[in-house]
């Protein structure tokens, strides 16, 4: 095997391609997974129409994206499971795009964002998923459920959507056109289609209602000549594949929304992974894998007129839900949406934009999941701030911002937990061989601290205070065995308080510095400070002996009686 960089590279990438493994599974349960698949289609579907819609590329992108990456991520993917096309998610990131940019500009980030995440995966970059916290996930889940719902309000209320990229400010817009001008149809069909949806949900879970809540919303419409606008002419199949979007000097100004859908691809699409093998047993996703197929899928869509994808939470937890056993299920989830573009353009083009603002607002409200979101605020002070926090970046800002918000948050207040866990306490000097009066003597003059955790920079300003308190005595004895970590700012610190004390006629020595601790203390002159006489010590025994024999050189403590000549 080649040990370059780019061999290794090579190396891993082909690790992560399709094996005969994936083959056999496909064999073991074709029916149940047919099954699955169809139903997942059924489901898909009018999800796949309405983000289509919402991102502002019309409902053929959607559809275009769930047959195209849907089956490349089926292919390619790390998930046995899971099932990709557009989501609410990458929706609420691409409105702005198209506002700031325009449609065509969605294809070139997409294509972009998909290359960002083959490389990811051959860095190995899905191991880091692990890491982000549980209010993080949580409150971005939240966020992106209010994002979702908002979007739907102009059609959910029959008005044309008002210019702009922020959510709020548009749903505000779109309320004050309703209110100068009600289209009560346009409401009547959206709050059915919800009622249909949340309420079949509870009585059948296993039912797709969404799509029956949209067929009849679709006939009524029809036979009872209800002013609803529909969503229009679709093609009767896919485009044939396409570059001529592309616009090599656009890159530049691209950049930065394309490593804002890479970023959401990535993390929603582990996410969801994950989620499925929580809801499996046996079941075990390949993150660098997942990363590697969502982004070939992301290459492939814009191709064909598609907007960027990622694996989609609420498709996957259907196909599992429905005994999906492979990767088997997720090919004829995109198999039937492709007959379905090839056969019923027609027919779905009648569909009602208000109907499906009814299914993407009750998909926002199945999103929020009530019970978890209790249960995490009630966790920790901390747990509740980044969760709300997080949340509220994502209504008030974008999805990048709102994770990296979260996460510094989360960060902040765990090394705010870490740092309160760094103790310094005052210790009594062991007795040993010592007369009461002379432990007494030592008492009186020499002081011992033992540190405890970590010593790094969100501790370091207490322990410079508590240190440098320290008053009446002539020896201070810092036992630093327990110390766990220490950083350049726990070390400069250290360096400080001990000049500090030496200033005012103090000593300090140091037992028990472990060897990692050594090149920190030594890089930032601090570990010549805590040695006495060109040494520290290995333990506190021997720092005591030498705080002793400090204190007899000093005359503070009576010299030790000279033996008998002779003897």
């Amino acid at each position: 095997m080649s040990t370059t960089p780019a061999g290794a590279v090579r190396a891993r990438i082909t690790s992560s391609l399709p094996s005969r493994s994936d083959l056999s599974q496909m064999r073991r349960d074709p029916r149940r997974d047919l099954l699955a698949g169809l139903t997942v289609a059924i489901v898909a579907l009018p999800l796949a129409l309405g983000f289509g819609v919402s991102s502002g590329l019309g409902a053929e992108a959607g559809l275009a994206t769930a047959v195209v990456a849907g089956a490349l991520a089926a292919v390619f993917g790390g998930s046995n499971l899971q099932v990709s096309g557009p989501t609410g998610a990458m929706t609420v990131v691409l409105v702005p795009i198209v506002g700031q940019y325009g449609p065509t500009a969605v294809l070139t980030v997409g294509l972009m964002a998909g290359v960002m995440l083959v490389v990811l995966a051959a860095f190995r970059a899905g191991r880091y998923m692990q890491y982000v916290p549980a209010p993080v996930i949580e409150g971005f889940t939240l966020g992106i459920a209010g994002v979702i719902g908002l979007q739907q309000v102009p059609n959910a209320l029959g008005v044309p959507k008002p210019e702009g990229d922020k959510v709020l400010v548009i749903t505000w817009h779109a309320v004050e056109e309703f209110v100068k001008a009600p289209n009560w149809t346009a409401v009547g069909l959206a709050v059915s289609v919800v009622v249909v949806m949340l309420a079949g949900a509870r009585w059948r879970p296993t039912v797709p209602f969404s799509i029956v809540a949209v067929i009849a919303a679709t006939v009524v419409a029809q036979v009872a000549g209800l002013d609803a606008k529909p969503i229009g002419d679709l093609p009767a199949g896919l485009p044939a594949p396409s570059l001529s979007f592309f616009d090599a000097g656009s890159l530049g100004s691209l950049l930065a929304p394309a490593v804002a859908v890479a970023a959401l691809a990535a993390l929603e699409s582990l996410m969801s992974a994950a989620a499925a093998d929580a809801m499996t047993v046996g079941q075990r996703h390949d993150p660098d894998r997942e990363l590697l197929g969502q982004g070939l899928a992301n290459i492939a869509a814009p191709l064909f007129g598609g907007v960027p994808a990622t694996g989609a939470i609420a498709r996957t937890a259907v196909n599992v839900r429905t005994g999906a056993r492979s990767r088997l299920a997720a090919l004829v989830h995109a198999a039937v949406l492709a007959v379905i573009v090839f056969a019923a353009a027609p027919l779905v083009s009648k569909i009602p934009l208000a109907a499906l603002a009814g299914v993407l607002l009750a998909t926002a409200i199945r999103m929020v999941e009530v019970g978890s979101l209790k249960a995490m605020a009630r966790a920790t002070r901390s747990d509740a701030v980044i969760l709300v926090l997080t949340a509220a970046a994502t209504l008030a800002l974008d999805l990048v911002y709102a994770v990296i918000i979260g996460l510094l948050t989360a960060g902040a207040l765990a090394l705010r937990a870490v740092a309160r866990e760094t103790r310094f306490d005052q210790v009594s000097l062991d007795r040993g061989d010592h007369t009461d009066e002379e432990h007494q003597l030592l008492a009186e003059h020499i002081v011992a601290y033992r540190i405890d955790g970590p010593l790094f920079f969100a501790a370091a300003h207490r322990f410079l205070l508590e240190l440098t308190e320290v008053a009446d005595v002539k020896v201070v004895i810092l036992r630093m065995s327990r110390v766990s970590t220490m950083d350049a700012t726990g070390a400069l610190v250290l360096k400080d308080a001990v000049e500090k004390l030496n200033r005012r006629g103090i000593v300090v020595l140091a037992s028990g510095i472990r060897p990692e601790q050594r090149q920190v203390l030594g890089s930032v002159g601090a570990l010549e400070l805590l040695r006495h006489e060109g040494r520290d010590y290995a333990n506190t025994p021997e720092a005591i002996h030498a705080a002793r024999d400090h204190l007899h050189i000093a005359g503070v403590l009576p010299a030790e009686p000279t033996a008998p000549a002779g003897q």
